[in-house]
């Protein structure tokens, strides 16, 4: 007969929020994939378009900025037609927004599963990031798709081109994977205690997009104050992102140094404040 040490398993609370369990992560693994494929499925679930919505949010808002802002308004876009300079602008920013959105309300929206099972609570972000990430997928084959089409069918087709430097998109894509993940973390933990901050982090989204060059290029900024567009974490993933698929764009190494130390220090300090709070949440919630 096995000894009883062999039927017990000790759980043990982790009483340092500067250790993150990536032991924990690691074994609830199926979890996260389970909240993944419910994150994905549930957003669309009882709509008649379902999945389609991935592809046409983005192109409805790609319509409207050119007719507002390419039409009306007259923003240069470096040479590139207007219906591709936005779409690949808001490639990376529609990805940004909704990890924002999503894990932005992490504690708050999973407070009663929270209460109920351990588990830790670190699953939940990144199963949105991850989810998001399929999204992702679905608007970049658009992306791809108008692409090819502007440049077979189109006399613009000269004026615009991918680089090898299309080969670093997964690097793009998650550094704003880590900074929208960072930012979320940080208004997650300011939720949880300040219910205000549900309200302020769609006011934040929508004057932050302006911030970015999504529907401008950075070099229509004023050189005298493109160092505040710079200090932006995600001034330069979209504008890398223009660079590599469209070949334009104005990004130094001097500028992916810095959005990459914006990006670093936002992921551990929004890690550090939310595994302080998460600890004592379903406490107080």
């Amino acid at each position: 007969m096995a000894p009883l040490s062999d039927y017990e398993f000790a759980i043990r609370p982790n009483r340092s929020w500067v250790r993150v369990d990536w032991r924990g992560l690691w074994d609830y693994r199926d979890l996260l994939l389970l909240l993944v494929r419910r994150d994905f499925v549930s957003r669309y679930k009882q709509t008649v378009l379902g999945p389609a919505w991935f592809v046409l949010q983005p192109v409805l808002m790609t319509l409207t900025f050119t007719v507002v802002f390419g039409k009306v308004a007259r923003i240069p876009t470096d040479g590139v037609p207007p219906v591709l300079f936005y779409l690949c602008g808001l490639l990376g920013w529609t990805y940004f927004s909704q990890n924002f959105q999503s894990t932005s309300t992490a504690l708050v929206s999973n407070a009663a599963l929270f209460k109920k099972v351990y588990f830790p609570r670190l699953v939940v972000p990144l199963a949105a990031v991850t989810s998001n990430l399929m999204a992702f997928g679905i608007q970049f084959t658009t992306f791809l798709a108008v692409y090819a089409f502007y440049s077979r069918f189109t006399p613009d087709g000269g004026r615009f081109g991918m680089e090898w430097t299309a080969l670093m998109l997964p690097l793009i894509v998650l550094q704003i994977a880590l900074f929208s993940l960072g930012v979320g973390l940080w208004l997650s933990a300011l939720s949880a205690k300040y219910r205000d901050f549900q309200h302020l982090s769609v006011f934040l989204v929508q004057v932050w997009m302006y911030a970015t060059p999504v529907i401008y290029p950075l070099s229509n900024v004023p050189e005298q104050w493109r160092w505040v567009s710079i200090l932006n974490p995600m001034t330069v993933p979209v504008e890398l992102l223009k660079q590599v698929l469209l070949g334009t764009g104005s990004c130094e190494p001097a500028h992916i140094a810095v959005s990459i130390a914006g990006t670093l220090l936002t992921v551990v300090s929004g890690l550090l404040v939310f595994q302080r709070v998460e600890r004592t949440f379903a406490d107080i919630a």
